[in-house]
């Protein structure tokens, strides 16, 4: 196995996986699903495995929805999609091809583009379109992939407004109600949370995936995180005296998450280092002070500002700050008056909010003793940039 950081893994490469596919799949046989993750975990690898390795009962469709950013856009990538699985048996998305015949007037036939004209039935479109799909695979069950989902909804919301972005979750649950084999699983670099927080300022009351289930994709466990490592490091050639030592300290330096793991080992190849303890955590220490940030770790504290009201932004970095220096989970009422000396007028209730945002992003954890940063390196880090 090689190094390959940021890269496209292959599915056969995904490692230490294998357990948590298997429960998605379980919970696939009888709903949907919000995939939530801190980025770098390897959500995105996950979902290409499924899609390779899929059981024969299931059709899976994958789509990175990054870049589209209108209701239309939307329907036509759904419509692309599905046009691709049914033309391998020279069938054609027909419900939905009678029904843009209807509303410009003109035959339908070849690639088909959604006009612009017809914007305003995108919801029509996307239902006769998946309609089609799941019509046509009785004896499969269709599970769309959804990589970027926040984003696009997140892209809609900026472009076309709040309206547009809730209408489009309302339109999928109503079809994951009305089609009881049809599934959907969404994931995305953003939490599907962040985006559901602001529509909720806009008025939005629905509660538009209460019919899917949550699952967290954690890190690799301590011992595929170290099998992992000690695999990359025999694939790579590297020399090392303390191979186990080793491989056990660069897992553990980067809390288990491959995609660091990946770039600690192509730093020794880079490098042309003999690997060991030590020069693991002089790598680690370099990345988390490199100008230059190749780890994009500054998304840490960037995002906070993209995500959070002004009021809770200040909350937030207090926050953080003062866990990052502390050694030990803080109970509410010392992290609370800890907070109080650096904030005038910190609201209790406020603060007990903020402190579920930040935890649904994965900032932190809530232990039996306290809170604490959940990942030590981004701890490390948030201490070396900011106190």
């Amino acid at each position: 196995m090689r190094a390959n950081p940021g890269g496209e893994i292959a599915p056969s490469e995904v490692f230490g996986r294998d357990k948590l596919i298997q429960r998605l799949w379980r919970i696939l046989e009888r709903q949907s699903l919000v995939l939530s993750a801190e980025r770098r975990m390897g959500k995105t690898s996950i979902l290409k495995k499924m899609r390779a390795e899929a059981p024969a009962d299931k059709l899976p469709v994958y789509r990175d929805l990054e870049k589209v950013r209108s209701p239309l856009e939307f329907a036509q990538t759904i419509f692309d999609d599905v046009e691709n699985y049914l033309s391998g048996s020279q069938r054609t998305a027909q419900k939905a091809r009678q029904w843009l015949k209807n509303l410009t007037g003109f035959e339908i036939g070849g690639l088909v583009k959604f006009p612009d004209n017809v914007a305003d039935q995108w919801k029509a479109l996307l239902t006769k379109t998946i309609e089609d799909l799941v019509e046509n695979q009785q004896d499969r069950k269709v599970i769309f992939l959804w990589d970027e989902m926040p984003l696009m909804l997140d892209n809609i919301k900026k472009k076309e407004g709040e309206n547009a972005a809730m209408e489009v979750l309302d339109t999928l649950r109503s079809l994951r109600q009305t089609h009881s084999e049809l599934r959907m699983v969404y994931t995305g670099s953003i939490g599907l949370h962040n985006v559901l927080t602001a529509l909720k300022r806009a008025g939005y009351i629905n509660r538009p995936t209460n019919d899917m289930k949550t699952v967290d994709v954690p890190p690799l466990s301590a011992d595929d995180a170290d099998e992992l490592a000690r695999r990359l490091l025999e694939g790579e050639g590297i020399q090392t005296e303390e191979p186990q030592l080793t491989s056990q300290a660069i897992a553990n330096s980067v809390d288990g998450i491959p995609y660091f793991i990946h770039h600690i080992v192509d730093h020794l190849v880079a490098e042309d280092l003999e690997a060991n303890p030590a020069i693991v955590d002089e790598i680690v220490n370099s990345y988390l002070v490199d100008p230059q940030d190749p780890w994009d770790l500054r998304y840490y504290r960037e995002r906070i500002n993209n995500y959070y009201t002004d009021e809770e932004k200040q909350i937030v970095l207090n926050l953080l700050d003062i866990l990052a220096v502390t050694d030990q989970p803080l109970p509410f009422d010392e992290l609370f008056n800890r907070l109080q000396s650096q904030l005038v007028n910190a609201d209790r209730e406020k603060t007990r909010d903020v402190l579920t945002l930040i935890q649904q992003d994965h900032y932190i954890n809530l232990q039996s003793n306290g809170y604490c940063f959940r990942f030590s390196v981004i701890q490390r880090w948030w201490k070396k940039q900011r106190c």
